[in-house]
This record gives structure tokens, sequence and C-alpha cells, in this order.
């Protein structure tokens, strides 16, 4: 993936043949299957991967997406949604034969924002986290299956969205009530549960795309994830170690250093300057940074203009290009 850029999932407005020519045109060497959640319920993060969870329907609240019955209109709308999307993808980009990033909402993530049909948080219980996360890695399978059938010669990279794990992690995720906390769940419970979603894809190229602060690095590259996506200014200092060794490793570091919601862009070699200042500041030669990272906005951009996405998706093709380019 040398000098490569892509997008990490969402996307403005509700029309995906637009939005995936546009992708295709500013990041080809790694496209991806966007997400469009101005369509409404069923398009956003959380919806779309409850629409794959197998034999466990959801149905939309006020509160949100609770654990339901039996599948219903919300169920069909979000399966609507994805089917029309795969549908799309096959006409457009079938005979693509290079990597494609699809993403899903990872379990703990998913766990902290669904509602059981008490109205508590399925990480309340530990039983049903079990249950959904087991849903879920079945229903990753399926989707997954479903994208190869539609691009069959692509190479398929898997994120898992989990912005919600560090907070999962340190107690922090609220009660139904917001009176209180959950209790946090520990780092091997938490690690499973990755496992077993990327266990159950098969023959992907597994990341884990946390845009929080406090980003569980080791956690991540031991569930399986080849790959981390990242927001650079949630980069710390303090975590130097935990990325080195993430690096060390040989993950793909996938580095957001665009916004994602409209701002002036500055020259490109400040946009770049982040990412070479972590490699100098970890000691690692320069001549492997553009063939470890890819470039990214800094999180989705279901909330910027149609004509600042494309400009930010320009400008990651172009800085990951010149970082491969100089440092060879």
């Amino acid at each position: 993936m040398s000098g490569t850029a892509t997008g990490i999932g969402s996307h403005p407005g509700d029309d995906p043949s637009e939005a995936l020519r546009i992708i295709y045109g500013e990041v080809p060497q790694l496209p991806h299957l966007p997400e469009l959640p101005a369509r409404g319920p069923g398009a956003d993060m959380i919806g779309r991967t409850a629409g794959m969870l197998i034999d466990m329907p959801v149905r939309v609240e006020p509160s949100g997406w609770r654990l339901g019955d039996r599948p219903g209109r919300d169920n069909r709308r979000a399966a609507d949604h994805l089917r029309h999307d795969l549908d799309v993808l096959e006409e457009l980009v079938h005979g693509h034969d290079g990597p494609l990033k699809i993403q899903v909402c990872g379990p703990w993530t998913l766990a902290a924002a669904i509602e059981m049909p008490n109205g508590q948080r399925v990480l309340r219980d530990a039983g049903a986290v079990r249950d959904l996360t087991a849903s879920l890695a079945e229903g990753v399978a399926r989707h997954v299956a479903d994208v190869r059938r539609a691009v069959p010669d692509a190479t398929i990279l898997l994120q898992l969205d989990e912005p919600g794990l560090p907070a999962v992690l340190a107690g922090r995720v609220p009660t139904a009530s917001g009176l209180t906390r959950l209790r946090e769940v520990e780092a091997p419970v938490a690690e499973e549960g990755l496992r077993e979603v990327i266990e159950a894809a098969g023959d992907v190229f597994p990341l884990v795309h946390c845009c929080a602060s406090d980003v569980p690095y080791g956690l991540i590259r031991g569930a399986g994830a080849k790959g981390v996506s990242v927001d650079m200014k949630r980069v710390p200092v303090k975590d130097d170690d935990a990325v080195g060794e993430a690096i060390d490793a040989g993950m793909a570091m996938f580095l957001g250093v665009v916004p994602g919601t409209d701002a002036p862009l500055p020259p490109l070699a400040k946009t770049a300057e982040p990412v070479r200042e972590l490699w100098r500041r970890l000691g690692f030669p320069a001549a492997t940074l553009g063939d470890q990272v890819v470039v990214t906005p800094a999180c989705g951009l279901a909330g910027a203009s149609p004509r600042y996405v494309r400009a930010a998706l320009e400008r990651c093709h172009e800085t990951a290009r010149m970082l491969h380019e100089t440092d060879e």
C-alpha cells in the first residue's frame, strides 16, 4: 500500500453512485464503500451495522437503536440501503482488482450504543454482549462474502469502527439514566470480542479505527488487527511507546492529517509534517514511512461540504504520494 490514501467511511449526501465516483476518482489506490448517514436511520454507522446482525432484530426508538422481537421496517430499511450500495459497487467498480476498504461498527462501540428491550445498554449485560458479538461476527462474515461477490477481484480491507472503545475500557459509558457509568470492560475481554469478529471475517486485511483519545494500540494488535486508524491530533507523546511497538510490529498506520469538516487546508508540506515528526520522534527510518503509512482525513466526512470532500481526499492522496516519493 505504498504511497496510499483513503477515506474513513462516512460521506455527505444521499447518492451512493456520486459518492463512490468521487472516492474512486480521488483515492483510486484504496477506495472505500461509503456510508451516507444523511439518508436517515439505517444508513448511520450504528444502524447500518445493526442491520447486519443475525437473528437480533433492531428498531429505532427516540433514544436510539434497540433490540426488538422481530424484524420490522427499520431492519428492512437498513438492509435495503446496504443492498443498494452493493449493487452500485458492483456496477461501478466490478473490475477493480486492488484493495477495497469496507467499514462496520466494532462490537464494543455497538454494545455501548444499542439498547436491550428494557432500555438499558447492551454493554451492561455480559451475556447480551456475547450474543451481540457472535451475531455481529456472523453478520460481518456474510457482508464480506456479499462484497466479494460484487467485486470478486478486490483485496478486502475490513475496518472495525471503535470510537467508543476507550470509554468502554475506562468505564466512562453512561447508563440509560445518565446518572452513573457502566463498569469498565477488562482489556482481555475487549480483545477477545474484537478477535472474534476479525477471525470470523476470514481472509481480509483487518484494521481498527479509533478517532478518540487513549487508543489501546496493544489490545488492537493483540486482537489480530493488521492496521490501526487514528486522528493524528489525538496521538500524544505519552503514547509513543505503544505507537512505536505497533509500527515495529509492522502494523499499517492509517493516520488522519486532514480535518474531517470544512477548513482551510495548509500547504502540502505542512499537512505531511505531523507524520514526519512522529517518525522522527520514534526513531524509525524515513524510508519506511511511505510504505507503512496510509494517509486519511481525521475522521469521517459526513459533516463536510461536497466541495471540501473532494479537496480533502485529493490532499490525502497528494500527501501520501509525497511521503512515499521523498522518502525513497
